[in-house]
């Protein structure tokens, strides 16, 4: 009998409430390859997941007797993923409803390396339909609620059905619609997102937050030539693919990997964000009243300065918008691992002020 406090029994979980998940994932969970292999080898061995390979995607799933063990060890976690007819239990082989897995068990990867709570057995249960208003408080978030759970009060999230959304991260300051483009755009509704975003502020306003709480939007990518893609879409042929839009007032881009995770845990900390603003601006001089186009700060010879680490696309689009109206250079403050695509991106003549990643970890978080 597995312990729940062993690596087996974790990657058991990641499966469990993912449905499948993709292989290229797994060196996320684990230090190394030959203790994957390992671990894997055995799991398969006490005939407790299979490899599932098709459609050139390859990803691990439960088989009954791991359903079971789940089951028995934490019902209220698994319930609503291991039983039934749910996406997750009964797995379907289309390939766009498998990369709708893998893209979910990427986030829920991001999201337990940041210590953010996803099991219903770890929150209130917010989105059912008898939970008391006023019961919960800022003190239970952040906290991550899958669009499986929101969706669980039935008819009132009928106009939010066709929402791209995997879910909402609540922080303290804001919400998070969370979204996972993988490595293609992304299928967007703007009609869907915006009722998503006029959902969210409606029931959490008088559940959680003083007035109308902020609702941003955060999509995740494989990686940061996805952010360039993003940028630059148009929607498509049909304009029926992601495009910057209205329904949220910032998109951040946070890759699926170690940078997006750190990004992660500066956008669920305003005061940790507020110190680092201060820091970076400190030798600049403040914005002197000028509302052409937006920017934090100018250098000392007068070039605007965006603050550009947290990536959100609103703020680079609208500041890139800017500087060629007015034909203006600029320059961008973000992290060295955003320089190539931010390159790329702009069409002015911009300079980049980057941050090292290394020494930000050691010398700004005091990381080890």
């Amino acid at each position: 009998m597995l312990r729940p406090d062993t690596q087996k029994y974790k990657l058991l979980e990641m499966i469990g409430i993912s449905g499948e998940f993709p292989a290229d994932q797994l060196p996320r969970l684990f230090d190394t390859p030959a203790y994957t292999e390992k671990l894997i080898t055995e799991l398969k061995a006490d005939k407790l997941i299979r490899l599932h390979y098709k459609d050139r995607l390859r990803g691990y799933r439960l088989k009954k007797q791991a359903k079971e063990l789940l089951l028995s060890h934490n019902p209220l976690r698994f319930q609503c993923y291991l039983t039934g007819n749910s996406e997750t239990n009964a797995v379907r082989s289309e390939p766009q409803r498998r990369l709708r897995l893998y893209q979910k068990a990427q986030t829920y990867v991001t999201l337990s390396h940041t210590d953010t709570p996803f099991f219903a057995d770890e929150k209130p249960s917010l989105f059912c339909e008898n939970f008391p208003k006023e019961q919960m408080n800022l003190q239970d978030i952040p906290c991550f609620y899958s669009s499986r759970e929101i969706k669980e009060l039935g008819d009132e999230t009928t106009k939010i059905r066709n929402s791209r959304s995997i879910g909402i991260l609540m922080a303290p300051h804001c919400v998070y619609c969370i979204y996972n483009t993988g490595s293609s755009l992304m299928k967007w509704e703007y009609q869907a997102e915006v009722r998503l975003n006029a959902f969210l502020q409606h029931y959490l306003m008088i559940r959680l937050y003083n007035g109308q709480p902020d609702i941003r939007a955060i999509v995740f990518g494989n990686d940061m030539n996805m952010a360039f893609q993003l940028l630059k879409s148009t929607g498509g042929k049909q304009r029926g693919l992601f495009m910057l839009d209205s329904s949220f007032p910032n998109f951040y881009f946070l890759p699926s990997n170690a940078e997006g995770e750190l990004l992660l845990k500066l956008l669920m900390n305003p005061k940790l964000t507020a110190r680092l603003n201060q820091l970076l601006l400190s030798d600049l001089e403040v914005c002197q009243g000028d509302t052409r186009f937006e920017y934090d700060a100018v250098t000392p010879d007068g070039v605007p300065t965006l603050l550009a680490y947290d990536f959100d696309m609103q703020r680079i689009n609208r500041f890139n918008t800017g500087l060629n109206v007015f034909g203006m250079s600029g320059n961008l403050i973000c992290f060295d691992f955003q320089v190539s695509v931010l390159e790329k991106y702009m069409d002015s003549k911009t300079q980049f002020s980057s941050i090292d990643l290394a020494k930000f970890r050691k010398e700004f978080l005091h990381e080890p």
